[in-house]
């Protein structure tokens, strides 16, 4: 292909991808600046715990901090940015400042979300045989890093900063296998055990204590709801996905679906239940045992005399 249809080429593609945006002027926020800004968290906020709990003196934090703001704020400008033209809306002349205002707003956060880490670190440790240290768990848990990143994900998707928290959440989900929505709202002391396969959606709440296992899916049941204009509702005010209320265990590959399926605190879900309806408190669900089948293949085989 000559260069000028390899140009041709290019300048409709450019215009199918942008169809809808209106303008081909527009800095997105990109995934490898939104990943760089994720593990720079992670691998910020991790450190400062391990050396608090060793005893050893504390990072320079300052500093670190300071290879977060400047990225995020810029990221944030670019999101807000984008999503005005998006919506057809006015770029703001402001973005800048208000992408500024709105990271120091997240980074004050920081101590509390600090102190969330400590309880999600105890959690695993009490729960977790298999640990033997807080270190390892710090060190080696992608249910840890997972849930790390999504409560400052939260925190963002609570602002109404626009794309930013989704990105983030799966900058974790691809390195762990671990998909959790910003929307989810979680409480304290959470435990993912293994964490393979975990998804939980947009408008879940989560108690504190509560242990999920590998495979648990906390999702909708009937996601295709729509409105008197035939558009699916989207966002929290659709409740889709369900409540599980403090001190709650859920074993692997449980599926509890429905923005109305409530589970009672003390609560366990065994594996594999399919759950479509709310349950009260201190309930076991489990699926009832298989009736096995079960063959000796190790008896010799029949010797016939001739």
């Amino acid at each position: 292909m000559k260069g000028k249809d390899l140009d041709h080429l290019a300048n409709e593609l450019l215009d199918a991808e942008l169809a809808g945006t209106g303008t081909r002027e527009c800095r997105l926020p990109t995934r490898e600046g939104i990943a760089a800004i994720t593990q720079r968290y992670v691998a910020i906020l991790l450190p400062v715990f391990l050396r608090k709990h060793n005893g050893i003196p504390n990072l320079d934090t300052q500093s670190y901090l300071q290879e977060i703001n400047r990225p995020l704020t810029d990221q944030i400008c670019r999101a807000l940015q984008f999503d005005a033209r998006v919506h057809g809306k006015e770029i703001p002349k402001k973005a800048e400042d208000c992408a500024a205002e709105q990271t120091e707003a997240v980074l004050k956060q920081l101590p509390e979300l600090a102190q969330l880490l400590v309880g999600d670190i105890q959690a695993a440790f009490a729960s977790d045989p298999a640990a033997p240290s807080l270190e390892e768990i710090v060190l080696s848990y992608p249910g840890l890093e997972t849930i790390t990143v999504q409560r400052l994900a939260h925190r963002l998707y609570l602002m109404g900063i626009p794309f930013i928290p989704r990105m983030m959440t799966e900058v974790a989900h691809s390195r762990t296998g671990i998909d959790i929505h910003p929307g989810a709202a979680i409480g304290e002391k959470f435990f993912i055990d293994h964490g393979t396969g975990v998804v939980i959606g947009e408008t879940a709440t989560i108690g504190s204590e509560v242990v999920l296992y590998h495979g648990v899916t906390l999702g909708a049941f009937n996601p295709l709801i729509k409105d008197h204009h035939g558009q699916i509702q989207r966002g929290q005010h659709n409740k889709r996905h369900p409540d599980i209320e403090d001190h709650v265990t859920v074993y692997p590959n449980a599926t509890i679906l429905g923005g109305n399926t409530r589970i009672g605190h003390h609560s366990v879900i065994g594996g594999n239940v399919w759950l479509t309806h709310s349950v009260p408190p201190y309930s076991t669900v489990v699926v009832r045992e298989p009736d096995p089948v079960i063959r000796n293949r190790a008896k010799p085989p029949l010797i016939w005399e001739i």
